[in-house]
């Protein structure tokens, strides 16, 4: 997960990890190697086969990451990279089943770091060898991200707005994740998690009857308005994106059904007005002059 300080790129997702560091590939996954959709070097049908089977099971293990932007935004192009790794998150109350999920699916475990470590995260390699990272509870970066309010509502990923707070924790944002940003904010409407049924026609991206993935103000509002570290982050990355896209608008995939500059200050405008605890005010007065974010190692095994 590499380690992020101001100035520099921050770090993917957890298991994008950066060159020689620990972590084997899949045969052919090189950098500098083509990807293309669904061949070998393509990590989401395996990851998606993983994903599938424990939902069949009725195991909690949703895709995070890059590859969990690919599901519940599948009309857009998608990004690829020789490499990838595969990401996951689970619950600590069905960690036990996910593991011997995993053995059965061929997966094999670190046990060293597992069993010192599976808590919090958990690695495996995956039957082709491509590495998976679970993410267990949490996610552990600038910031920390609780999978657990909204876990079980979409079926082979975490909860959208954690996809999209997954990247916009991130002090210093990188190409590829303003990239996931604005394929989340140009394919999902900003709306409650009550209205999060029956959306706008097309296809589901959530790959199941009738889900319809959103990005969850209430949720969004909530997190913000009770840790001014996150907030502070947050707004201060929904802020340059209008910038970046007036820069670069090929950043924006193309035909999005929703304005992701527009859904971009929807979002900020949640962010000012949601109601802050006294904590939040507190932390606010001390303002930047004390760091207000982590900075994440990366972990070999």
């Amino acid at each position: 997960m590499g380690s992020q300080t101001p100035g520099e790129q921050a770090p993917g997702p957890p298991g994008e990890r950066a060159p020689g560091t620990p972590g084997e590939q899949a045969p052919g996954d090189r950098a500098g190697e083509p990807v293309a959709v669904g061949s070998v070097h393509d990590p989401l049908p395996e990851a998606l086969m993983l994903a599938r089977g424990a939902a069949d099971a009725g195991l909690g293990l949703k895709l995070l990451g890059g590859l969990a932007v690919r599901v519940i935004c599948p009309d857009f192009p998608p990004r690829l990279r020789a490499g990838q790794d595969i990401d996951f998150a689970c619950l600590s109350k069905g960690r036990k089943d996910v593991v011997a999920y995993l053995e059965r699916s061929g997966c094999v475990g670190d046990r060293r770091f597992n069993n010192l470590n599976g808590d919090r995260q958990m690695y495996f390699n995956a039957p082709s060898g491509r590495p998976i990272d679970v993410m267990v509870d949490r996610l552990n970066m600038c910031h920390t991200l609780d999978f657990r309010p909204s876990f079980g509502r979409l079926p082979l990923t975490v909860d959208a707005i954690d996809v999209l707070l997954s990247k916009l924790q991130i002090v210093e944002l990188n190409e590829k994740d303003v990239r996931d940003i604005l394929q989340i904010l140009s394919a999902l409407p900003v709306r409650g998690a009550d209205q999060q049924r029956g959306g706008p026609a097309g296809r589901p991206a959530g790959d199941g009857p009738g889900d319809a993935p959103a990005i969850d103000t209430e949720r969004f509002g909530k997190l913000l308005g009770a840790d001014w570290g996150w907030w502070r982050t947050v707004t201060g990355n929904l802020a340059k994106l209008p910038d970046l896209v007036a820069e670069r608008p090929e950043l924006v995939p193309p035909g999005p059904p929703c304005d992701p500059v527009e859904q971009s200050r929807q979002l900020l405008a949640i962010a000012h007005s949601a109601p802050k605890g006294v904590k939040w005010k507190l932390r606010a007065n001390v303002g930047d002059r004390v760091r207000w974010y982590e900075l994440p190692e990366e972990v070999g095994h």
